[in-house]
């Protein structure tokens, strides 16, 4: 008898996938047996034992029923390809002809079976051609005909096969088909139960985005590691520096594509251990059996070095930099919660003073972060109840002595009314979102100021503002000054914003020159803070439109008594001329260090020698009433500026 494929046999076999159990031509042994067989393939799927000990059961229990019958269960996948599920009476032959093969018009009873989603019954596999290219499997162990039913899900999917062999030349009779049209329905339970087990155990323990084992699953495998005897297992936790002004500036979907990219990367062969995403741009590494601090340096150098290079998406070049911090099982703590949390300010720290780098974890970083989260906090408050002012400090023309500018200086006021200046609270300027809020504040007060100058008639003042990384990171900086300046009807070709070098080494080329770009097309000036600080000055003038350039003050302090720090100061008066940039020394607090500044040709200063920082009502008193004027000393007759 060869495959029966017509109509009526798909009909049947549908049929028999929703039949009850029991049926009319089931004499009473066989429908007990067949009750005790549901009842306890059921109870075995509830109890949550794995699906291959459920089907090998069940196959055990069909040929006590069957005599001389060889039970086989496969099941089909996404691909359409076979899987050995339960076989325990065939030989092992047949478990690896069939294993990953893909379901077709002629492959065996099974691949044929799952191909048309109907029964096929073989009584002679020697002659049959749906078995040519595979009887060699079957044949040698005596196995010469194969009756094969698919297991169809709720939704129609073909998600398996049920198979009798048998060592004889024989088709079914009426008890076989009520037996495994059972069967058939008990495995589709059993495969469509596992199946949604796992989707909500990966669901539950790995991240849909990138695939990596998640938050919940990093705990349970760090507890296991942290728990084994005779091992140190050490962690490197890291994120994407950057991420949030990828996704601000150029969209989401970049922004994944860059977790994305990272997560292949933490597949590499040569990583050097087992990774997961926490969340967010979060992520982490366990090195299992690392035995010293120097085995985890090396683990984080050779992570870095896997990660750290650009990648291209849809013609866009993203960058790709991680900053990591570690610890170490034993040197770090011996809880995996401790490890978490000191492994948490080791990365805190690493953010701040080693970005792009790593940092292991110091005890005193507990001591930093508790200084830190006060100083959050009085800032957060102050925030909050309008305690932050601005001072300014006047930048001065060095040939004429005249004001020109005025860089705030963001001031806390105690709720006893002390002043108390920045590098009092500095701590609290590591946490984004002060900083964002800070530093809206400020171009709040700004704009206000701006306007208060203008309606008094006052002269045109240039007035500055130093930005943070986390500024220009957000990637909102232009709409929030178009958006405060608006409302105050204020120009923007009055404000300069200043970066520090570091700063802008911090960030990513692309951030950096989107927002400069996008501001400087409106009016905004750039200045350059702590020029000769960094360690690519140069590189920055030649990448960026930098408007004006602020020599650091430990350059202008050392000039004097210093002749290297003299040539390093002439020498970037010298280049911002040439550049056509303002030149800004920072710091000036003698007549000699100005008079020195005025030989070299630079040409502006600020500092104490001239004005100390002020709240805004006496700059404007002081310029209404013409009285502020630096004081300075003579000035060679031969220089010319």
């Amino acid at each position: 008898m060869g495959c029966s494929l017509d109509a009526a046999a798909a009909s049947q076999a549908k049929a028999g996938v929703e039949r009850p159990i029991a049926g009319a031509h089931v004499h009473v042994a066989s429908f007990e047996a067949l009750l005790r067989l549901q009842n306890e393939i059921l109870e075995a799927v509830a109890s949550g034992q794995p699906l291959a000990d459920v089907a090998a059961l069940l196959c055990r229990r069909v040929e006590a029923l069957v005599p001389g019958a060889l039970v086989s269960i496969l099941t089909v996948d996404g691909d359409r390809r076979l899987h050995h599920l339960a076989c325990p009476s065939l030989p092992m032959e047949f478990e690896t002809a069939f294993n990953g093969l893909a379901v077709g018009p002629a492959v065996g009873s099974c691949g044929t079976a799952a191909h048309f989603a109907q029964e096929v019954e073989v009584v002679d596999i020697a002659s049959d051609p749906l078995w040519a290219a595979y009887r060699d499997a079957v044949l040698p162990h005596g196995i010469v005909s194969c009756w094969s039913t698919p297991i169809v899900a709720r939704d129609g999917r073909v998600v398996g096969t049920f198979a009798f062999y048998s060592r004889q030349r024989r088709g079914s009779d009426d008890q076989q088909r009520q037996i495994v049209q059972a069967c058939v329905h008990l495995c589709a339970i059993a495969i469509e139960h596992d199946q949604i087990w796992s989707r909500n155990h990966r669901l539950a323990y790995y991240d849909v985005l990138t695939g990596l084992p998640n938050r919940s699953r990093f705990l349970e495998v760090l507890r296991i590691c942290v728990a084994a005897a005779g091992t140190r297992t050490g962690l490197l936790l890291f994120d994407i520096d950057g991420l949030k002004a990828t996704n601000d500036t150029l969209g989401h979907d970049a922004g994944d594509a860059v977790i994305v990219e990272l997560a292949r990367r933490l597949g590499d062969a040569r990583m050097p251990g087992l990774a997961f995403r926490l969340g967010g741009d979060e992520f982490a590494v366990l090195v299992a059996d690392c035995p010293n601090s120097r085995r985890l340096a090396a683990a984080a150098q050779r992570l870095l070095r896997l990660i750290a290079a650009p990648f291209v998406t849809d013609g866009q070049t993203l960058p790709l930099h991680v900053t990591v911090g570690s610890v170490l099982q034993g040197e770090d703590g011996d809880d995996a919660d401790i490890l978490c949390q000191n492994a948490d300010l080791a990365l805190e720290k690493a953010k701040r003073t080693h970005r792009g780098g790593f940092l292991k974890f110091r005890e005193e970083f507990r001591e930093i972060s508790g200084a830190r989260a006060n100083a959050v906090r009085a800032v957060g408050n102050a925030l909050r109840e309008g305690r932050i002012v601005p001072y300014f400090q006047p930048v001065f023309d060095l040939a004429t002595g005249e004001i020109n500018g005025a860089e705030a200086l963001a001031r806390m006021v105690t709720p006893d009314g002390e002043v108390v200046q920045a590098k009092d609270f500095h701590q609290a300027l590591s946490d984004p979102k002060i900083t964002h809020d800070l530093t809206g504040q400020m171009l709040n007060e700004i704009a206000a100021e701006m306007r208060r100058w203008r309606d008094q008639g006052l002269p045109p003042l240039l007035f500055g503002l130093n930005v943070s990384t986390a500024d220009i990171e957000r990637g909102d900086l232009e709409s929030r000054i178009v958006r405060i300046f608006s409302r105050y009807e204020v120009p923007l070709d009055l404000l300069v914003l200043e970066v520090t070098e570091k700063a802008m080494m911090d960030i990513d080329d692309t951030i950096v020159g989107h927002t400069i770009n996008g501001l400087r097309a409106r009016g905004v000036l750039l200045a350059l803070d702590d020029f000769g600080t960094g360690f690519a000055s140069l590189t920055h003038l030649t990448h960026f439109p930098v408007d004006v350039i602020k020599i650091d003050r430990s350059f202008v302090s050392a000039m004097l008594a210093d002749s290297a720090s003299a040539v390093v100061v002439e020498t970037m008066i010298d280049i911002g001329r040439r550049l056509g940039m303002a030149v800004v020394a920072e710091g000036v607090e003698t007549g000699k260090e100005a008079a020195r500044l005025r030989t070299m040709r630079c040409t502006h200063a600020q500092g104490y020698l001239f004005a100390r920082p002020a709240p805004a009502e006496v700059l404007r008193k002081k310029v209404a009433d013409g009285v502020w004027k630096a004081n300075l000393p003579p000035r060679p007759d031969h220089q010319i500026y």
